[in-house]
């Protein structure tokens, strides 16, 4: 139980790796003797990290002194616990004696007996899924099938990444489709008692992460997402469009907060050229391009008809008439990336399968 303790004290940036390392979205607050304080949901960290990307603070920084204070108490009866746990939708309920003292603790999957998951909501928006890439860094699997369908267990990343969009709501999915694309749009042919509706549309020869959605400004008018082929993300999609919509931005991207280590002593100079410091080993944490977007529909006749064009041009034409482009944070383990060998191996073994 110890691994979703934070000291309110530690950073931030802590307090995001850990809940990565235990594979959740909640922790419980304490202070440095150890005596129960709230709890931190990845909610809180996003809404700080929107306003202020400063991962070096501490949790009591970002801690609001209203919030409600969600626990329950030793001699409350199962059934107001499953009632909380419900309507807050917790992974897990603290559970404090009269004196305040936290006794124990009650994990979801235990009151439930099942897996902890994302609740499902009526967010229906058309999904356009980026699929017409030929998948060059994963050869030679990708000389046989194409990428979207190289399988993540018992099902090929594309219909994982569908799945969590019909659990949010989506019925309407577009494949941008080129390399293998038969056997793309044929694989989703073949899915019995779907739930939604898939079609293909093909670019004839290569037009970037962007260029083939000029194709849809007939068909799509209304706020859509745009993903990779390639990646899976682990969270709400419902508070990334409320998000959007409540900033009323005209294109929206999830970011993963990427920690890295610099492998070597840094030197800061001054403007004579002496050393003003030096730093063992730095850690620099970014946020980074996830591939999953939030579109609004009159973007898509500002990307030129027939020509190469990146979502990075899209973006950049937006930000230099001063639209809004708004930034989503999610964590670096939310983040799953199978766009080469070494990513498909770590994506592999996070959901429990042994690569070969």
């Amino acid at each position: 139980m110890s691994d979703i303790f934070i000291c309110e004290d530690e950073l931030l940036i802590t307090a995001i790796q850990r809940m990565d390392a235990i594979s959740r979205k909640l922790l419980i607050v304490t202070d440095e003797k150890e005596h129960y304080k709230t709890l931190l949901s990845i909610g809180d960290v996003q809404r700080h990290l929107i306003k202020n990307q400063d991962f070096n603070i501490p949790v009591k920084s970002i801690i609001r002194p209203d919030r409600e204070n969600i626990v329950v108490y030793e001699d409350d009866p199962l059934e107001e616990v499953k009632k909380v746990m419900l309507e807050h939708r917790t992974e897990f309920m603290p559970v404090l004696n009269e004196d305040g003292k936290l006794i124990k603790v009650h994990y979801w999957e235990d009151i439930f007996n099942t897996a902890f998951t994302i609740a499902k909501s009526d967010l229906d928006l058309p999904v356009v899924i980026m699929a017409g890439g030929k998948g060059s860094r994963l050869k030679p699997i990708t000389n046989i099938i194409p990428k979207p369908l190289i399988p993540l267990g018992e099902k090929p990343i594309i219909e994982m990444i569908v799945d969590r969009f019909v659990l949010m709501g989506a019925r309407s999915f577009y494949l941008s489709v080129n390399y293998k694309a038969e056997m793309i749009v044929n694989h989703f042919k073949n899915i019995e008692d779907k739930e939604y509706t898939v079609s293909g549309f093909t670019e004839d020869k290569p037009l970037g992460t962007a260029g083939s959605l000029h194709l849809l400004k007939d068909k799509i008018d209304s706020t859509f997402f745009v993903s990779n082929c390639d990646i899976l993300i682990d969270q709400d999609l419902t508070e990334v469009y409320n998000y959007h919509a409540s900033n009323k931005n005209e294109l929206t991207l999830i970011a993963a907060i990427k920690q890295y280590s610099i492998p070597y002593g840094t030197l800061e100079v001054d403007n004579t050229g002496l050393l003003h410091a030096l730093k063992e080993k730095p850690k620099m944490t970014y946020l980074v391009n996830a591939g999953l977007y939030i579109i609004e529909p009159h973007l898509l006749k500002e990307i030129p008809e027939n020509e190469f064009y990146h979502i990075t041009h899209l973006i950049e034409k937006i930000l230099k008439r001063k639209g809004k482009v708004g930034v989503f944070p999610v964590s670096e383990g939310s983040w799953h990336d199978i766009g080469e060998w070494k990513q498909y191996k770590e994506t592999l073994e996070s959901h429990g399968y042994t690569f070969w």
